[in-house]
């Protein structure tokens, strides 16, 4: 009788936990583990974030907005029983693909200017030097390691030398499309073999001016559900 008593209790204490439907469950009782969760819907701009939340889709309220960053904006729940909140949805940026501090062939960076970054007229001038250097023609002068000069066609048939600028103003695409694009310092660099690359120069400030401009954005998109007590909005 003992040894059946201890068998049983042996038996009790050796649940397995298995998962049935994405739940986890202590096999026996089949206890579940976990509240159960919706999975988070990912969209990639902030008007399908926008859309969802106007449609009421899925009849929320009390919803937080949280911006992550300048490429990521979260839709939470309020706290449930286990002190969990639920992701909703998420929006991450689609951007195009530029990297910095790292140097391309002219001809490549020639287009990364005109595809992933916005018109302004430091833009222009870099247009102008980048697609008229010889790539033989790459040359530094003066002591503080930031001017330089290349040699480019002046015109039809002149050669002459071209003052780098630097640094440069230039608004890239690295937030959300729907947003104004913060413009910010750059430091332009060039090389033998005529190899270009951008440095950043705003110790990451450009990143803050974008998330405002995200909070501003949501809050004129969604001011009804704002002002209903609906949708709260922290960065």
């Amino acid at each position: 009788m003992i040894k059946e008593a201890l068998e049983y209790l042996v038996k009790l204490g050796n649940k397995d936990v298995v998962e049935v439907n994405g739940q986890a469950y202590a096999t026996g009782s089949m206890n579940l583990l976990e509240s159960p969760s919706a999975r988070t819907i990912d969209v990639r701009s902030l008007s399908g974030l926008i859309d969802y939340l106007k449609s009421n889709f899925d009849e929320l309220d009390n919803v937080l907005i949280q911006i992550e960053s300048a490429t990521s904006v979260v839709a939470y729940s309020t706290l449930n029983d286990d002190y969990n909140r639920q992701k909703w949805i998420r929006a991450s940026a689609l951007l195009p693909d530029f990297r910095f501090d790292s140097f391309y062939d002219s001809e490549s960076f020639n287009i990364k200017l005109q595809s992933c970054f916005l018109d302004n007229d430091d833009r222009k001038i870099m247009l102008q030097v980048v697609g008229n250097i010889r790539e033989e023609a790459v040359q530094t002068f003066g002591d503080d390691g930031v001017s330089q000069s290349v040699v480019a066609r002046t015109g039809i048939a002149q050669v002459g030398d071209v003052k780098v600028p630097n640094p440069v103003m230039l608004s890239p695409y690295r937030t959300f499309v729907e947003i104004d694009q913060p413009e910010s310092n750059f430091v332009f660099r060039m090389k033998e073999g005529a190899k270009c690359a951008l440095f950043e120069a705003d110790s990451g400030a450009w990143e803050l001016e974008a998330m405002d401009n995200i909070k501003d954005h949501l809050m004129r998109e969604l001011q009804d559900l704002i002002d209903s007590g609906d949708v709260h909005i922290i960065s």
